[in-house]
Protein backbone atom coordinates (compact mmCIF):
# COMPACT_ATOMS: atom_id res chain seq x y z
CA UNK A 1 0.00 0.00 0.00
CA UNK A 2 1.63 3.01 -1.19
CA UNK A 3 -0.13 6.66 0.29
CA UNK A 4 -0.36 10.09 -0.72
CA UNK A 5 -0.92 12.39 2.29
CA UNK A 6 -2.35 14.83 -0.14
CA UNK A 7 -5.25 12.34 -1.25
CA UNK A 8 -6.07 11.67 2.10
CA UNK A 9 -9.36 13.46 4.15
CA UNK A 10 -7.07 15.03 7.07
CA UNK A 11 -8.84 12.15 9.85
CA UNK A 12 -7.08 9.20 7.41
CA UNK A 13 -3.99 11.27 8.19
CA UNK A 14 -4.39 11.33 11.50
CA UNK A 15 -4.62 8.23 11.86
CA UNK A 16 -1.66 6.81 10.17
CA UNK A 17 -0.14 9.28 12.58
CA UNK A 18 -1.47 7.57 15.50
CA UNK A 19 -1.08 4.27 14.53
CA UNK A 20 2.01 4.21 13.39
CA UNK A 21 3.89 6.56 16.01
CA UNK A 22 3.29 4.38 18.88
CA UNK A 23 4.02 4.36 21.91
CA UNK A 24 3.70 7.98 22.81
CA UNK A 25 5.17 9.20 25.90
CA UNK A 26 2.02 11.35 27.08
CA UNK A 27 2.85 14.81 28.89
CA UNK A 28 -0.17 16.55 30.37
CA UNK A 29 0.45 20.20 29.91
CA UNK A 30 -0.49 22.64 32.56
CA UNK A 31 -0.77 26.43 31.99
CA UNK A 32 -2.35 29.75 32.92
CA UNK A 33 -4.38 32.04 30.99
CA UNK A 34 -3.29 35.69 31.08
CA UNK A 35 -5.93 36.51 33.24
CA UNK A 36 -5.11 33.44 35.93
CA UNK A 37 -6.87 30.54 34.77
CA UNK A 38 -5.56 27.32 34.74
CA UNK A 39 -5.47 24.44 32.56
CA UNK A 40 -4.33 21.27 32.19
CA UNK A 41 -5.05 18.78 28.97
CA UNK A 42 -3.10 15.96 27.83
CA UNK A 43 -0.79 15.55 24.54
CA UNK A 44 0.60 12.17 22.97
CA UNK A 45 2.86 14.38 20.71
CA UNK A 46 5.45 15.38 22.91
CA UNK A 47 9.07 14.75 23.31
CA UNK A 48 12.29 15.94 24.47
CA UNK A 49 14.93 17.52 22.26
CA UNK A 50 18.56 18.75 24.28
CA UNK A 51 19.88 18.62 27.03
CA UNK A 52 22.29 22.36 26.60
CA UNK A 53 19.85 23.62 26.89
CA UNK A 54 17.46 21.58 28.16
CA UNK A 55 14.60 21.44 26.00
CA UNK A 56 11.38 20.09 25.13
CA UNK A 57 8.41 19.97 22.60
CA UNK A 58 4.77 19.47 22.55
CA UNK A 59 2.26 19.56 19.12
CA UNK A 60 -1.46 20.73 20.29
CA UNK A 61 -2.80 21.02 17.08
CA UNK A 62 -5.31 24.08 15.94
CA UNK A 63 -9.16 23.02 16.36
CA UNK A 64 -11.41 21.93 13.07
CA UNK A 65 -12.19 25.17 12.55
CA UNK A 66 -8.17 26.57 12.92
CA UNK A 67 -8.47 28.06 15.80
CA UNK A 68 -5.98 28.01 19.09
CA UNK A 69 -6.79 25.58 21.85
CA UNK A 70 -6.56 27.10 25.22
CA UNK A 71 -3.19 25.10 25.77
CA UNK A 72 -1.53 26.78 22.69
CA UNK A 73 -3.30 30.47 23.39
CA UNK A 74 -1.88 29.99 26.93
CA UNK A 75 1.80 28.81 26.62
CA UNK A 76 2.58 31.25 23.68
CA UNK A 77 5.02 33.78 24.09
CA UNK A 78 3.94 37.09 25.45
CA UNK A 79 4.68 39.03 22.25
CA UNK A 80 1.66 36.82 21.04
CA UNK A 81 -0.24 37.52 23.57
CA UNK A 82 -0.20 34.25 25.86
CA UNK A 83 2.01 33.98 29.36
CA UNK A 84 5.11 31.92 27.88
CA UNK A 85 5.41 29.32 30.21
CA UNK A 86 4.03 26.16 30.75
CA UNK A 87 4.91 22.55 32.98
CA UNK A 88 4.50 19.54 31.53
CA UNK A 89 3.97 16.61 33.98
CA UNK A 90 4.58 12.99 32.96
CA UNK A 91 1.71 10.53 33.50
CA UNK A 92 1.71 7.66 36.02
CA UNK A 93 -0.70 4.95 35.34
CA UNK A 94 -2.84 5.56 38.61
CA UNK A 95 -3.42 9.03 36.81
CA UNK A 96 -4.29 7.61 33.34
CA UNK A 97 -8.24 8.13 33.93
CA UNK A 98 -8.58 11.54 35.18
CA UNK A 99 -6.07 12.70 32.67
CA UNK A 100 -7.65 11.41 29.89
CA UNK A 101 -10.85 13.01 30.95
CA UNK A 102 -9.08 16.46 31.09
CA UNK A 103 -9.51 16.38 27.47
CA UNK A 104 -12.93 17.32 27.74
CA UNK A 105 -13.58 20.51 25.90
CA UNK A 106 -14.25 23.13 28.70
CA UNK A 107 -14.78 27.02 28.94
CA UNK A 108 -11.48 28.64 28.92
CA UNK A 109 -12.40 29.99 32.32
CA UNK A 110 -13.22 26.32 34.36
CA UNK A 111 -10.44 24.10 35.58
CA UNK A 112 -9.60 20.72 34.19
CA UNK A 113 -7.98 20.13 37.20
CA UNK A 114 -10.78 20.36 38.99
CA UNK A 115 -13.25 18.76 36.70
CA UNK A 116 -11.04 15.76 36.39
CA UNK A 117 -10.57 15.48 40.43
CA UNK A 118 -6.63 16.02 39.73
CA UNK A 119 -4.32 18.03 42.54
CA UNK A 120 -3.03 21.45 41.18
CA UNK A 121 0.27 22.56 43.26
CA UNK A 122 2.06 25.55 42.67
CA UNK A 123 5.31 25.83 40.91
CA UNK A 124 8.69 26.29 41.55
CA UNK A 125 10.05 28.85 38.87
CA UNK A 126 7.30 29.43 36.39
CA UNK A 127 3.33 30.81 36.90
CA UNK A 128 1.65 27.52 35.42
CA UNK A 129 0.87 25.21 38.39
CA UNK A 130 2.43 21.39 38.48
CA UNK A 131 0.46 18.78 38.67
CA UNK A 132 0.28 17.41 42.09
CA UNK A 133 0.16 13.67 41.93
CA UNK A 134 2.96 13.50 38.82
CA UNK A 135 6.42 11.81 39.33
CA UNK A 136 8.15 14.18 37.27
CA UNK A 137 7.57 17.76 36.27
CA UNK A 138 9.44 19.60 34.05
CA UNK A 139 9.07 23.57 33.85
CA UNK A 140 9.66 25.26 31.11
CA UNK A 141 9.29 28.74 28.97
CA UNK A 142 8.59 28.64 25.56
CA UNK A 143 11.28 29.44 23.59
CA UNK A 144 9.48 29.76 20.22
CA UNK A 145 5.72 28.08 18.56
CA UNK A 146 6.57 26.82 14.59
CA UNK A 147 3.16 26.79 12.81
CA UNK A 148 2.20 24.58 10.05
CA UNK A 149 -0.80 25.90 9.41
CA UNK A 150 -2.15 29.29 11.12
CA UNK A 151 -5.45 29.43 10.72
CA UNK A 152 -5.73 26.21 9.17
CA UNK A 153 -8.34 23.25 10.54
CA UNK A 154 -6.20 20.66 12.28
CA UNK A 155 -2.64 21.91 11.65
CA UNK A 156 0.08 21.22 14.27
CA UNK A 157 2.17 23.70 16.04
CA UNK A 158 5.07 22.88 17.44
CA UNK A 159 5.83 24.32 20.96
CA UNK A 160 9.54 24.62 21.77
CA UNK A 161 10.67 25.21 25.83
CA UNK A 162 13.39 25.73 27.83
CA UNK A 163 13.10 23.73 31.02
CA UNK A 164 14.15 25.96 33.72
CA UNK A 165 13.38 23.51 36.83
CA UNK A 166 12.75 20.17 37.35
CA UNK A 167 10.65 18.63 39.90
CA UNK A 168 11.52 14.76 41.14
CA UNK A 169 9.31 12.97 43.42
CA UNK A 170 11.94 11.84 45.79
CA UNK A 171 11.46 8.06 45.75
CA UNK A 172 11.35 7.75 41.93
CA UNK A 173 15.30 8.80 41.87
CA UNK A 174 18.35 7.68 43.45
CA UNK A 175 21.48 10.05 44.32
CA UNK A 176 22.86 9.96 40.35
CA UNK A 177 19.32 11.08 38.95
CA UNK A 178 18.35 7.78 38.11
CA UNK A 179 14.97 7.12 37.26
CA UNK A 180 13.32 4.71 38.73
CA UNK A 181 10.57 3.37 35.72
CA UNK A 182 8.58 0.72 37.73
CA UNK A 183 7.97 3.66 40.39
CA UNK A 184 7.45 6.40 37.69
CA UNK A 185 4.88 3.55 36.07
CA UNK A 186 4.67 5.78 32.68
CA UNK A 187 2.21 5.21 30.24
CA UNK A 188 1.69 5.58 26.73
CA UNK A 189 -0.60 6.29 23.56
CA UNK A 190 -1.25 3.86 20.82
CA UNK A 191 -3.81 4.12 18.37
CA UNK A 192 -7.52 5.00 18.71
CA UNK A 193 -8.20 4.77 22.77
CA UNK A 194 -5.33 2.53 23.76
CA UNK A 195 -2.60 2.83 25.89
CA UNK A 196 0.20 1.10 27.12
CA UNK A 197 2.45 0.26 30.41
CA UNK A 198 6.12 0.53 30.19
CA UNK A 199 6.30 -2.80 32.32
CA UNK A 200 7.77 -4.93 29.67
CA UNK A 201 11.17 -3.68 28.75
CA UNK A 202 14.77 -4.66 27.62
CA UNK A 203 18.18 -3.80 27.79
CA UNK A 204 20.54 -3.68 24.72
CA UNK A 205 24.49 -2.60 24.37
CA UNK A 206 24.82 0.76 21.88
CA UNK A 207 26.13 0.00 18.17
CA UNK A 208 27.21 -3.15 17.15
CA UNK A 209 26.92 -5.27 20.18
CA UNK A 210 23.49 -5.68 20.33
CA UNK A 211 23.63 -7.86 17.54
CA UNK A 212 25.05 -10.40 19.76
CA UNK A 213 22.81 -9.83 22.35
CA UNK A 214 19.80 -12.46 23.18
CA UNK A 215 16.60 -12.09 21.19
CA UNK A 216 14.67 -9.70 22.58
CA UNK A 217 11.85 -10.96 24.49
CA UNK A 218 12.54 -14.31 23.65
CA UNK A 219 11.86 -13.61 19.70
CA UNK A 220 13.40 -12.37 16.62
CA UNK A 221 12.00 -8.42 15.99
CA UNK A 222 13.37 -7.81 12.37
CA UNK A 223 11.10 -6.83 9.68
CA UNK A 224 9.71 -9.83 7.35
Amino acid sequence: MELCPASLEIAERYKLLIGGITPRPIAAVSTISPTGAPNLAPFSFFAGVGSNPMTVLFCPANDANGSEKDTLRNCKPAAEGGTGEFVVNVVSESLIRRVVAAAEPLPPDRSEFEFASLGCTPAFAVKPPRLAESPVCFECRTLQVIRTGRDVPSAGNIVLGEVVHVYVADEVADGRLHLNADRIAAIGRMGGPEYCTTRARLALPMGSASLAAPEPFGRATGHS
